[in-house]
C-alpha cells in the first residue's frame, strides 16, 4: 500500500520535544536535508505502490537511508543499527520525534531498491549529484591506481631481458656496427630455460593437493 504522507503542518506533542529543536541547526547533514527536494520523490515513486494493503514505510525515510549509506559508506544492516543510535540520521530522514525502534528491515532497502528500478535509483543519484553544484563537475579527477593490476614486466624478468638484448642487435644492424658477439644463441637458451622453469611449475602445482 501506498506510504503515509507526512501532514503538510506539523502538530506539537505533549510529552516530546520536536527533535529538530535539539539538535545542531548547523550540522552539515541537516543542512543537507533542507536542500534535498523530498516532495519529488514522493511524487516520482508513489505510483509504484499499491493502493492496498499494508501501508508502506515511508518514501522519505527509504531514499534519506539510501543516501546516508552512500555518504557514510555503509552496508544496508550497518545504517539500520547507526540509525538508531544517531539523532542526526533520524531527522535527516524526516523523523519529528527520537525512535527507539528499527526504521525497517535491513531486507527492504533491497525490496525498495527493486521497486523503484535503474530509473529511480538514478533519479536518486542525480539529486546527490546536484547538491554539489560545482564540485561534481571538477575538470581534474584524482584516481587512485595504487591497487590496480599493472602491466609492468619485472626488471630481472627473463622476457625483458630477451627484448633489451634483441633491441640492441638491431640497433647495432641499422647503424652498421659489428659486434664480436650477438648473442643469439644464448637469447634462444635463455627463452628454454624459461618455458622449461614456467612448465615444471605448473607440472608441481597440479600434483599439490588441493589444501596446500
Amino acid at each position: 500500500m501506498k506510504p503515509k504522507t507526512a501532514p503538510r503542518e506539523k502538530q506539537g506533542h505533549l510529552l516530546y520535544q520536536d527533535l529538530l529543536e535539539q539538535l545542531n541547526p548547523k550540522d552539515p547533514l541537516l543542512l543537507l536535508g533542507k536542500k534535498i527536494d523530498w516532495k519529488s520523490f514522493e511524487r516520482d515513486f508513489a505510483h509504484l505502490y499499491s493502493s492496498v494493503g499494508r501501508p508502506a514505510k515511508p518514501i522519505r525515510l527509504m531514499v534519506g537511508l539510501l543516501l546516508l549509506k552512500q555518504i557514510e559508506n555503509l552496508s544496508d544492516e550497518r545504517v539500520v543499527a547507526a540509525w538508531m543510535r544517531n539523532p542526526y540520521y533520524q531527522s535527516f530522514c524526516g523523523m519529528e520525534y527520537f525512535q527507539w525502534n528499527a526504521p525497517c528491515d535491513a531486507s527492504d532497502l533491497v525490496h525498495f531498491r527493486k521497486r523503484i528500478g535503474e530509473a529511480g535509483t538514478e533519479k536518486i543519484f542525480k539529486a546527490s549529484v546536484a547538491l554539489h553544484e560545482k564540485a561534481s563537475t571538477e575538470r581534474d579527477v584524482v584516481i587512485d591506481t595504487t591497487v590496480q593490476e599493472k602491466n609492468i614486466t619485472f626488471p630481472t624478468d627473463t622476457k625483458l631481458q630477451v627484448k633489451a638484448i634483441s633491441r640492441c642487435l638491431k640497433l647495432a644492424k641499422e647503424e652498421g656496427i659489428k659486434l664480436r658477439r650477438s648473442y643469439r644463441q644464448e637469447l634462444k637458451k635463455l627463452l628454454r630455460i624459461k618455458r622449461f622453469s614456467k612448465n615444471k611449475q605448473e607440472k608441481r602445482r597440479c600434483r599439490l593437493p588441493s589444501g596446500e
